[in-house]
């Protein structure tokens, strides 16, 4: 049985399938249920945001399992199979469990090192386990993944990372403005996401007057604007498709969106006007720049940026990713020694169960043995079995933990602890091979 991953992001899917695929907790509910029902899933949970839709399942069939997952999704979505295929991706055994602790880590959102994603995957793992989907395999997965994400939160500043985007962008619009301060100025932020939460966030503390934000769910910009209003900045929210009139009443735009149509043209525009493209794929066409007074910074401008300057988010990318690497190895090691478990502990009762069987026989042919006596051989023999037992015992977890592939020599000399014969001497002590003239005489030596 191992753990298999069905998904989505917006790295792999446009937006509005991610948004047609967003899962209320009733319809989770109804999902997880469907998908422990198929013939080859045991557990399951779910992770859905605005931003990926991932099935976590144990499975006792790799192919199987894709397509049991891929069966339910359909179903539930009403999409057809076909173009679910070409958007998803699939991790399975020790990839899913990577996959899983580089999301709570915050590695894989659209904000790097963004802390929203581990609660996400706390909340979906309890959810799951409520609704009794979640066995041991997804509880150890889901347990590790969590401490991973708190190593990488606690150890790195790896939560800096995704602030320093929006810094930098807004450093640069600045620039590029000829101001230092906001002072005065109003921004249209467009998006609600985690990126677009930092904007907001980042130009109210540069002093903007006035946020109108748009968003395609205006429950989700309303939210965004409370929140706003709540650290003192004005803020209004306009439909999503009011959003070029909302363009003509401001200083700068930031999109944030990961659109898979463009959220502001050349058509949009009507007058001098600072943009911030902070999303992959692109929200604002290139186009725009050639208009008059429209300045645009994207994201792969800024990417480049922090690339050139060697910046502190690098180093703590790469402090994160280690963490994440070193925590998949003692998952994967954790898991193959109880894989082994059942294994051993068969071992130990085809043992007992040879012992009990020679016993019986000597108290039929040994009728004149007393129970002390007999007694007595029956500790021995068990103490004698156990010795045996240990070593192999001991050496097949160790095994099953280095994930080492030996040859059968030396799973032998291993597993009963025999060991080869070590040799230690002076290599000018070696005879010279044209000193020997027949092979006997190396064993006369000896």
């Amino acid at each position: 049985m191992s753990v298999l991953v069905v998904g989505m992001s917006h790295r792999s899917a446009p937006v509005a399938l991610l948004e047609r695929l967003s899962m209320d907790d009733s319809v989770q509910t109804e999902t997880t249920t469907a998908l422990v029902n198929q013939p080859s899933l045991s557990e399951a949970m779910i992770i859905s945001t605005c931003n990926r839709l991932e099935v976590y399942a144990v499975t006792n069939s790799f192919h199987s399992g894709v397509e049991d997952v891929l069966d339910v999704l359909a179903q539930t979505s009403g999409l057809e199979e076909a173009e679910l295929r070409t958007y998803l991706y699939v991790r399975y055994a020790d990839a899913a469990a990577e996959h899983m602790m580089t999301v709570a880590s915050g590695l894989d959102s659209m904000v790097v090192g963004e802390q929203q994603i581990i609660g996400q995957v706390r909340s979906s793992y309890q959810d799951a386990a409520e609704r009794g989907t979640v066995g041991p395999g997804l509880h150890s997965l889901a347990q590790s993944a969590l401490h991973t994400g708190k190593r990488v939160h606690t150890e790195t500043d790896i939560d800096d990372a995704g602030a320093s985007m929006v810094t930098l962008a807004l450093d640069e619009a600045m620039d590029i403005m000829g101001i230092d301060t906001f002072i005065g100025r109003t921004a249209l932020v467009l998006g609600a996401g985690a990126m677009a939460s930092l904007a907001a966030t980042h130009l109210g503390k540069r002093g903007i007057d006035k946020l109108i934000i748009a968003n395609r769910t205006r429950s989700r910009a309303e939210r965004l604007a409370e929140h706003a209003r709540e650290a003192g900045v004005s803020a209004e929210v306009v439909d999503f498709n009011a959003r070029a009139g909302a363009l003509a009443r401001v200083d700068i735009a930031v999109s944030a969106t990961a659109s898979d149509e463009f959220t502001i043209t050349p058509d949009d525009i009507s007058g001098p006007v600072m943009l911030a493209d902070l999303s992959l794929p692109r929200d604002i066409d290139d186009a725009v720049a050639q208009r008059e007074g429209v300045h645009l910074v994207n994201i792969e401008y800024l990417h480049q940026r922090m690339r050139e300057s060697d910046s502190q988010d690098s180093r703590s990318r790469a402090a994160a990713e280690a963490i994440v690497a070193e925590e998949v190895s003692n998952f994967s090691s954790r898991q193959r020694v109880r894989e082994v478990g059942p294994a051993v502990a068969q071992l130990r009762k085809a043992a007992g169960d040879v012992i009990d069987g020679e016993l019986a026989r000597l108290r039929t042919r040994v009728p004149d043995l007393t129970q002390d006596d007999f007694e007595q051989v029956t500790r021995s023999v068990r103490r004698v079995v156990d010795k045996i037992l240990h070593t192999p015992t001991v050496k097949i977890k160790e095994l099953a933990a280095t994930a080492e592939t030996v040859s059968v020599e030396t799973a032998i000399e291993e597993l009963f602890g025999l060991g080869r014969s070590s040799v230690a001497i002076d290599a000018k002590r070696l005879p010279k091979l044209s000193d020997i003239s027949d092979i006997s005489d190396i064993n006369d030596e000896s």
